[in-house]
């Protein structure tokens, strides 16, 4: 029941601020959960998954429909295992075929919601259960167009009080995935859940489970235990301790003896005798006729899916923080690793490595040693006529530079990437929520076309490098005659600069193999200046940095790609826990203000009766009335018992069925 107490018919009923605040709430709690994505792999993510789809199942099935529409009958869904009888119990307590029982399985496929006629404007529109088609057509059978599953079949029945409906679900264990999904839909959907079992399977696990679930949430429930043998009463008792170990102690139980046996009543027209569901009949029109106690179920079904969703959001708040956690973690694997190939890289162009090999010697070829270091020793004046002379003898020399140095640099940026996806690879996949996002992906090498990005990337750069001699050329007066045929020469020996220093040769004085780039350092200085020189091998420099950046972006992006597709930064945890406690403030306001709402009014009995209602002899408590073991109390059934004798206790004075029954049997 409801926390806050008994509630009037009007006070449940009543939509005021207090419930347009609950809903604004609701409202916001469901966008950020649809939002919200658990995407990777992390411990207790799969119950949080579960957790999410059935907390917007909450809202969407139950919750937001039930709100808007706060007058819409008393949905009861009567589900449970398969064979339990259900739909045959529906039948019986109509009084009419209003749903297919059979032998083959899986029998229910389109469920079958059995309304009163004025009701009707409730059920065929989408105020309640959303999202499902409605059928006037009786389609219980299979069929070969398998989406008629997912419709709900409405049946006007006037054997059944105003203000109820009963939905005959599928079954709990169907062998059918679908209709299991769809039945734990319907029950989520109940204001009202009437669980039929039998004697040889109320103890199976499956329909347990949802039991469970639906005492976490405090939701509304009664066990009807079908087809009971005459002397297997431990039966009955032994359900009533697992419904205590459960957390239903307090919910309504009902036995239905199997019939045609020694001491039961036979059937009749293919349903159950009257006294057989006498119990159960009278129960449900005591809570079906009765306006303030169909609320007050409603109420608390409703109190306790609000309380169980701020719960599970709560949780899925701390989930999200996980995947957050998870997701940095990844990103900092990659982040990490080429970083670190950066590094490798920015390290193998500035430490000489480069001059050695074969570009020394396409360098040597090209400059002609001796040449150049006699020509260091004369005024610069003299080393810009030597730079001339040597350009004009070799003009072919420096493309031959040019593609030693693209070889060199190449291999230096290939094997730093090839690293980086070796690590990055090895990283994730030591990770559970990493390696779920390795399946199916060449992620361990580099990508197959990078060889041909790092030679375009390589080719750009050395056009960044001769527009920046170019441009220093056209800045400085007295060179023109020097750049005019030099360009590709002072351009290549500013990459050897590069490759040995970025600021100059500060540590380099004694030369880098043989002396390569103090040669290209003075060849430079002659032409530009020390200061211009230090500028513009800086200025080659980090062009050449943020290249091979570039590059090693595009590669660590294969694996980002993956988080950012899965759109984990979508709802932090502190939005759902934001929502969640907006919902609970709304929600307590609203309970608060129920007992202020009252008009003082009751809606009046809505006349009624269930088949076999007031043909069973209940037991008695203490002060002689008769006690019955369900949620809408004893007034409740006792107006169904009034109402079935033809009196009311209110009018007349004429005593109550079970009072005079009573007093018949006393001596």
């Amino acid at each position: 029941m409801s926390d806050s107490g008994p509630v009037s018919a009007n006070s449940a009923l009543t939509p005021d601020s207090t419930t347009a605040d609950l809903l604004d709430a609701l409202d916001t709690l469901r966008a950020r959960l649809g939002a919200l994505r658990l995407p990777l792999e992390t411990p207790g993510v799969h119950a949080a998954r579960s957790d999410l789809a059935r907390a917007t199942d909450q809202l969407d099935d139950y919750l937001l429909p039930r709100l808007r529409a706060e007058r819409a009958p008393l949905l009861v869904v009567v589900g449970g295992s398969t064979g339990a009888g259900k739909s045959t119990l529906v039948n019986s307590l109509l009084g009419e075929q209003v749903t297919a029982p059979g032998v083959l399985r899986p029998t229910t496929r389109a469920p079958v919601l059995v309304h009163h006629p004025l009701d009707a404007r409730w059920f065929t529109g989408d105020r309640v259960l959303p999202g499902l088609p409605r059928t006037s057509q009786h389609t219980d059978r299979p069929r070969e167009d398998r989406s008629v599953g997912r419709a709900l079949r409405l049946v006007a029945s006037a054997n059944l009080p105003q203000g109820m409906a009963l939905l005959d679900a599928p079954d709990v264990d169907s062998l059918e995935q679908a209709n299991r999904d769809l039945a734990a839909q319907l029950l989520g959907a109940a204001d009202l859940w009437v669980f039929v079992t039998t004697a040889a399977r109320y103890a199976d696990a499956v329909p347990w489970e949802l039991l469970v679930t639906a005492a976490a949430r405090r939701a509304q429930v009664a066990l009807v235990l079908d087809r009971v043998d005459p002397g297997a009463e431990e039966v009955a008792a032994d359900l009533r301790r697992l419904m205590v170990e459960h957390g239903l102690g307090e919910a309504a139980m009902f036995v239905v003896p199997e019939s045609g046996t020694a001491g039961a009543e036979a059937w009749t027209d293919g349903l159950l005798p009257e006294q057989s569901i006498g119990e159960l009949a009278t129960w449900l029109s005591g809570l079906g006729g009765d306006p303030e106690a169909r609320a007050r179920v409603i109420a608390s079904t409703r109190d306790g899916v609000v309380d169980d969703l701020v719960r599970r959001a709560t949780e899925l708040a701390q989930e999200s923080d996980t995947q957050h956690a998870t997701d940095a973690r990844l990103r900092d694997a990659v982040e990490r690793h080429h970083a670190e190939a950066s590094r490798q890289a920015q390290e193998a162009t500035s430490d000489g490595a480069l001059l050695r090999g074969e570009v020394l010697a396409r360098w040597q070829d090209f400059i002609g040693t001796g040449e150049f270091f006699r020509a260091l020793e004369v005024r610069a004046g003299k080393v810009r006529d030597a730079v001339g002379r040597v350009v004009r003898g070799r003009p072919k020399e420096a493309p031959q530079v040019e593609q030693a140095i693209a070889h060199g640099l190449e291999s230096v940026i290939l094997d730093a990437a090839e690293q980086a996806a070796e690590r990055t690879y090895a990283a994730w996949r030591s990770d559970a929520a990493g390696a779920a996002l390795l399946d199916g992906l060449e992620l361990s090498r580099t990508a197959p076309g990078l060889r041909a990005e790092v030679s375009a990337t390589i080719r750009a750069w050395q056009g960044d490098v001769l527009e920046l001699v170019r441009e220093q050329g056209q800045s400085r007066r007295g060179t023109a005659r020097a750049l005019s045929f030099g360009i590709n020469a002072l351009g290549v020996s500013l990459m050897v600069v590069v490759f040995a220093s970025t600021a100059g040769l500060t540590g380099l004085e004694i030369g880098i193999a043989g002396g390569t780039a103090v040669v290209a350092q003075k060849l430079l200085e002659a032409v530009f200046g020390d200061d211009a020189v230090r500028r513009l091998a800086a200025q080659a420099k980090e062009r050449l940095v943020a290249r091979i950046d570039t590059v090693l972006r595009g590669q660590a992006a294969r694996y980002t790609a993956q988080l950012d597709a899965l759109g984990t930064d979508d709802v932090p945890g502190d939005r759902l826990r934001d929502a969640a406690r907006a919902v609970a403030e709304a929600a307590r306001r609203e309970r608060g203000t129920r007992s202020r709402v009252d008009d003082g009014l009751t809606r009046p009995w809505s006349g009624g009766l269930l088949r076999g209602a007031g043909t069973f002899r209940p037991a008695t408590g203490p002060d002689g009335v008769p006690v019955v073991p369900g949620m809408a109390g004893r007034a409740g059934a006792a107006r169904a018992e009034e109402a079935a004798d033809g009196g009311d206790a209110t009018r007349g004075g004429r005593r109550p069925f079970w009072r005079r029954w009573r007093r018949k049997d006393q001596p």
